[in-house]
């Protein structure tokens, strides 16, 4: 290629320097090296060359703008919601749905009452973690910071800080109603390697979290008629009830 770009460089030459075509040829080049040298020329060039870092800076700003907006909406808020899941597990090709009612408060208190295929709750007060299984007269006892302290189980509603300190953000699409981010876990966690959420443009209100696992299966919630109100703390208190066995959790 070199060696082409010396063949037309040395023949453009030899013809400039040829009989009567000298006299044009000479002019002609003249024009395009001060052409190249224009204030015009170079601001042109300048514009083509930061346009695309410009449409960058503008993504960064509606991320950040759009983010403020959510952790202002649901930091020391809370909402209840109707919601309705579905979980995939990858290497089974077995998928489950659910649907129910959710309640959260900040920091940590959530209650899911699960309504179908078959009722049962899981309620935390960001301490203590409960599941309630009334078929079965079981109830599963654990620590809540240690379960949801990367953010599974939906624990980012009721904690948002959980996403700035724990995930890395990245704009994933956005449309004209709804903007998706996808939150990769900052430290390994075979339970939670990613979240993406769904955020409304105008409310700022999170529609659908979905999150995915080491193992790639993932589990789905979309959130509707959701509710921004103050919250009774004794909705994510539970009283055991009386002949229930206990399990620990780990």
């Amino acid at each position: 290629m070199q060696q082409t770009n010396e063949k037309i460089l040395i023949n453009f030459s030899n013809k400039g320097t040829q009989g009567p075509e000298k006299r044009t040829l000479l002019p002609m080049k003249l024009r395009i090296i001060q052409s190249l040298c224009s204030p015009i020329t170079w601001l042109l060039l300048g514009i083509f060359l930061f346009v695309s870092p410009l449409g960058a800076t503008q993504a960064d700003l509606l991320e950040e703008e759009i983010l403020t907006a959510i952790e202002k909406k649901y930091t020391n808020n809370g909402f209840q919601a109707d919601f309705s899941q579905i979980s995939t597990l990858a290497a089974l090709e077995i998928t489950e749905t659910a649907s129910g009612k959710a309640w959260f408060n900040h920091p940590g208190k959530m209650k899911w009452l699960y309504l179908s295929p078959q009722r049962h709750e899981i309620v935390t007060n960001g301490q203590i973690l409960w599941i309630y299984r009334p078929d079965q007269d079981q109830v599963m006892k654990g620590d809540a910071k240690k379960i949801f302290k990367a953010g599974a189980g939906g624990a980012v509603l009721s904690n948002i800080g959980l996403m700035r300190e724990n995930f890395t953000i990245e704009l994933k699409e956005k449309n004209d109603t709804h903007l998706f981010f996808l939150l990769t876990a900052k430290q390994e966690n075979p339970d939670m390697v990613s979240l993406l959420i769904q955020v409304s443009r105008t409310t700022h209100e999170i529609g659908q979290v979905t999150t995915r696992n080491i193992y790639g299966d993932t589990t789905e919630f979309k959130f509707t008629n959701i509710q921004f109100k103050k919250m009774d703390p004794s909705i994510f208190e539970f009283k055991i009830p009386d002949g229930s066995s206990i399990i620990e959790m780990d």
